[in-house]
């Protein structure tokens, strides 16, 4: 999905979940790996025109009330260099938007309105 440039990222986190194992008689305790944990990707611009195709999907999720499948998609993320290349890019799989949020602004001051879109994923990979 192409959408504008995003001024802020968070959320590109990986865990590895454990499970601890208590070994009898030698009083060890054993770290199992149980599960690959994502921490959810939050997305950060200026708000967008209505036509944004992310604000559609979002938009198609939300206004539905959650009565229709919810479409996923691939998001691509990439880091650009000054020349605008990108040296960095991680793919997220199966996402969905779970939160919309607008920063609080304020009519005598001169800031850019900000919107925010949180979304979950099955699977994160770095490919650059």
């Amino acid at each position: 999905m192409n959408d504008m440039a995003f001024q802020e990222v968070s959320g590109i986190e990986t865990q590895v979940e454990t499970e601890e194992y208590y070994e009898g008689g030698n009083n060890l305790i054993f770290h199992l790996p149980k599960s690959i944990k994502y921490s959810n990707l939050v997305l950060k611009r200026a708000i967008a025109n209505y036509d944004s195709p992310i604000i559609k999907w979002c938009n198609s999720i939300i206004d539905n009330q959650l009565s229709t499948l919810i479409n996923t998609k691939s998001i691509i993320v990439s880091l650009h260099d000054s020349e605008g290349e990108p040296c960095r890019a991680w793919i997220f799989d199966n996402a969905y938007p779970v939160k919309m949020k607008i920063d609080s602004f304020t009519s005598t001051k001169n800031e850019v309105a900000v919107e925010e879109i949180e979304f979950c994923y099955s699977r994160s990979m770095r490919v650059i």
